[in-house]
């Protein structure tokens, strides 16, 4: 109980100290202040936004999904057993989605579109909004033998059309009698390829599109009556009475998962991001802690000399710090809690958001914790510095040097950043990923100090050279108490993070402009009856007599079991999950297929009969766990497959030619309807000639869907760089932070510059040399971070663009020079308005205290 309350005491003692030394204000703090408000304000503002568009997805699910709950069938309608039980659960809506080309009355020009048919009953929840707004069911209703549609304005654009004209979807003609304002399902029907164009359900089936093997998605929603069975138990009764339907069920609680997913992914590499800010900033935090008890050497040589014990003082302002962080941590959760209904309101049309301000306290105190931990390890040292201040500072100022913290401090420090590493790793769902990132991280940051050491260390062997300004600005940069260490550190991470941003996305956008381009088809073509399939080869090459046609039968089918193990039931890792979500295109072949090669077991003979077999793409079957032996199960067109897996093959997925996960053998598809897949490929085609086949086949197949591959890419360039923008925009904070950061450096190194700038101007030094001075030097270090940034982020984006992304990686100059000019200007003119104050100090006061 006495050492108890010994410490009671002592921690009341300090309390009290601290609570009336900062009477005096913040003054030395505002960069500390601004670094914690920063770093936590960008970490509460992702987590707050993420968690505010998921809460907005999860209460207007019903109006996403526009019902209770989704059936979805691929390629077939629901028979009569199934049509009767979706009916015996509620009111129910159709709607068909397909891809189909669209062309002009005169049959001149042509796009592609996201058609979607609807019925009577749709939307179930929501509103559907159109210009005019006029009822749904008069716009799309037939008047006079013609069908109405809604199109969105870039269809129109396509075809320089305008509402009131007709164009043609397969022979059948119908009328544009609006424009698509907003769809309340939008998001739970999934990213578009095309622009959308809304008919009538009856306009389809006569429109002759709905052929055998078409790829067309039926959804049944489904509007429960109050007191129905929970979507859970719905699940479970439609997938036990109906085992073979291969439909894929979705409740209004998870009306738009690959969102979700993708919002949650983002946000948490956001969150990184944020982090990584944020130690950045704890630089500018150890930065002007250090400084601040710097400036009070005096009062802590009073309290020495008193009989204050070594431990009291780092109670003291221990206290101090904590509570100054607290301040600015509290405004940095008002900052990111502001940030999520800013967000929202430039959202709104595009995707939930809430309205309003809503606190999110799992963001928030997240943040807090971040905030509070990296305040803490940043501070340790210093504090641990401050109790070996000696009384006799009371008479004169003395050097640090020989000065050694004890190891205790050093433990509880590496404690502290073990403490932020788990919290950063165990806070995310993707924990190896957020692992690399802390682990990258760190060695950055220890990199960075060796970086530091070797820039002293290389300015020490520097011969003497003429220009007493570049002598004093190297002498600068390795004597005891150089900027070095901080500016490096400080700088060079931000750097770092910027650089490889611009990097990956420079090597993305160029392999999709460039080799992707190069290597990918200039058509794919799908919906190949195979009644045309010999009729369409004719026309390609008539049209496009120097490309290359490629076609292979095509079905969808979705991955249930393997080795009888329902898929759902396993732990799949992040990177393989997309194999078994949603259906997948499959095939069926003799021989293996181009841009393949079988690396395990062995292909079947061209007369095999025996049980189905299949080959599984290699890199997905390791991810997936799978050998060769194993079962896998897949449901096609209503009917549960099970294939035995005969090899695992190499493929290329860079080509962008045809490519499958699954290829089975010709036996297991034997009489299946089922269309063709086709490419076209002609690197000498001009965009005329595109245009020429894509009209050429529309006019004589129009039920056959011509996907330009070149738009494609285009759509994925333009997303790359949205997505680019708004991680550049917050990893922008960590260079915003940097600056903050060697601002507060400077300023903790002021006092000894103070003292050399009033000696060198007492033996005759012109302040015009001195600036020059502290040009060079501060231009030299970030010269030195440039080259370290530059290497770090070639190494990292090396990695992400040839191992994770598997694409060829090239050095891009521009980036480089880009980097190189915002280290300089950085360095240099932070420096020099840093320091501006101290070639202008009075000599006087400082010679007194020497």
């Amino acid at each position: 109980m006495t050492g108890a309350g010994s410490l009671f005491r002592d921690w009341s003692l300090a309390w009290r100290f601290a609570i009336r030394e900062m009477r005096g204000g913040l003054s030395g703090f505002r960069i500390f202040i601004l670094c914690i408000l920063l770093g936590t304000a960008a970490i509460a503002g992702v987590n707050s936004v993420a968690a505010s568009m998921s809460e907005a997805l999860e209460g207007r699910g019903r109006e996403i999904l526009a019902g209770d709950i989704r059936f979805e069938l691929k390629q077939r309608e629901a028979n009569t057993a199934e049509r009767a039980y979706l009916d015996s659960l509620g009111e129910v809506a159709v709607a068909s989605n397909m891809r189909s080309m669209v062309r002009s009355e005169d049959k001149t020009r042509q796009t592609l579109s996201e058609l979607k048919a609807v019925d009577g009953l749709y939307p179930l929840y929501g509103a559907f909004v159109a210009d005019p707004d006029r009822p749904l069911a008069e716009l799309l209703a037939e008047r006079d033998g013609v069908y109405g549609a809604l199109a969105q304005p870039m269809l129109l654009d396509r075809l320089g059309g305008k509402v009131g004209d007709r164009v043609l979807i397969g022979d059948m003609q119908i009328e544009i009698r609006g424009r698509i304002v907003s769809e309340p399902d939008q998001l739970s029907d999934g990213f578009a390829f095309a622009p959308r164009l809304l008919i009538a359900r009856d306009a389809l089936v006569r429109s002759g599109l709905m052929q055998t093997g078409s790829l067309v998605d039926n959804n049944y929603r489904i509007k429960l009556p109050a007191g129905a069975k929970s979507n859970g138990e719905i699940r479970r009764e439609a997938q036990a009475k109906f085992p073979e339907a291969g439909w894929a069920i979705r409740g209004s609680g998870n009306a738009a998962p690959a969102l979700s997913n993708n919002i949650e992914r983002f946000s948490e590499f956001l969150t990184l991001v944020g982090l990584a800010a944020l130690a950045a900033g704890g630089v500018g935090v150890a930065n002007a802690v250090t400084a601040y008890l710097d400036a009070k050497r005096g009062v802590i040589a009073c309290f020495k000399s008193l009989g204050a014990p070594g431990r009291l003082i780092v109670m003291v302002y221990l206290i101090q710090i904590l509570l100054i962080a607290t301040l600015a941590i509290i405004g940095g959760l008002a900052v990111g809690a502001a940030i999520t209904p800013v967000v929202g309101y430039f959202l709104k049309g595009y995707m939930p958001a809430p309205e309003g301000l809503t606190l999110y306290p799992r963001a928030l105190g997240l943040a807090t914790l971040f905030g509070l931990l990296i305040t803490l390890a940043f501070s340790i040292l210093p504090l641990g510095r401050s109790r070996l201040v000696r009384a006799t500072e009371l008479f004169r100022s003395q050097s640090e040097t020989g000065w050694r913290v004890p190891a205790r401090y050093y433990i509880a420090a590496g404690a502290v950043f073990m403490a932020v590493a788990a919290l950063a790793v165990f806070s995310a769902e993707q924990r190896f990923l957020a692992f690399v990132f802390v682990a990258s991280t760190a060695s950055a940051f220890l990199v960075l100090r060796l970086v530091a050491v070797g820039v002293a260390a290389l300015a020490r062997r520097v011969r003497q050279v003429r220009s007493p300004a570049l002598r004093l600005a190297i002498g600068n940069i390795h004597r005891p108490g150089a900027l070095t260490s901080s500016v490096i550190l400080s700088l060079g991470l931000g750097l770092t993070l910027l650089s490889a941003l611009a990097l990956i996305e420079g090597n993305l956008r160029g392999s999709l402009a460039g080799a992707m381009a190069e290597k990918a088809p200039n058509f794919f073509f799908i919906d190949i009856q195979n009644r045309d399939i010999d009729g369409f080869r004719n026309v390609v090459k008539t049209t496009a007599p120097n490309g290359d046609v490629g076609s292979v039968p095509m079905l969808r089918g979705r991955i249930l079991a393997f080795n009888g193990e329902d898929v759902q039931k396993r732990s799949v890792p992040q990177e393989a999950r997309w194999v078994l979500q949603g259906d997948r295109g499959i095939t069926y072949s003799e021989t293996v297929p181009e841009n393949s090669r079988v690396e395990e077991g062995a292909w079947w003979d061209k007369d095999y009969s025996g049980e189905p077999l299949v080959s599984f793409a290699s890199e997905e079957g390791r991810q997936l766990g799978l050998k060769i032996g194993d079962t896998v199960t897949v449901n096609v067109l209503g009917r549960n497959i099970t294939a035995r897996i005969a090899n695992f093959r190499e493929v290329e997925w860079r080509s962008m030619s045809i490519n499958f996960v699954m290829v089975f053998s010709p036996n297991t598809f034997k009489g299946a309807p089922h269309a063709w897949l086709a490419t076209l490929t002609d690197h000498a085609a001009t965009p005329a000639d595109e245009q020429a086949v894509m009209r050429s086949v529309t006019n004589a197949y129009p039920g056959i869907t011509s996907i330009r591959v070149k738009d494609a890419l285009d759509i994925a360039s333009n997303l790359v760089g949205q997505l680019a923008t708004a991680v550049r925009a917050a990893a922008s904070i960590a260079l915003v932070v940097s600056v903050l950061v060697l601002s507060g450096a400077i300023a903790a190194g002021n006092r000894a510059r103070i003292h050399d700038a009033v000696v060198l101007k007492t033996l005759g030094a012109r302040r015009s040399m001195l600036t020059r001075a502290y040009f060079y030097e501060y231009a030299l270090l970030g010269l030195s971070a440039s080259i370290f940034a530059l290497a770090a982020a070639s190494v990292a984006s090396w990695y992400v663009v040839t191992e994770i992304m598997e694409l060829p990686f090239r050095f891009l100059p521009g980036a480089a020079l880009w980097t190189l000019a915002v280290a300089l200007v950085v360095t240099a003119g932070t420096g020099f308005l840093g320091t501006w104050r101290v070639l202008g100090q009075k000599a006087a006061p400082v010679l007194r205290e020497l």
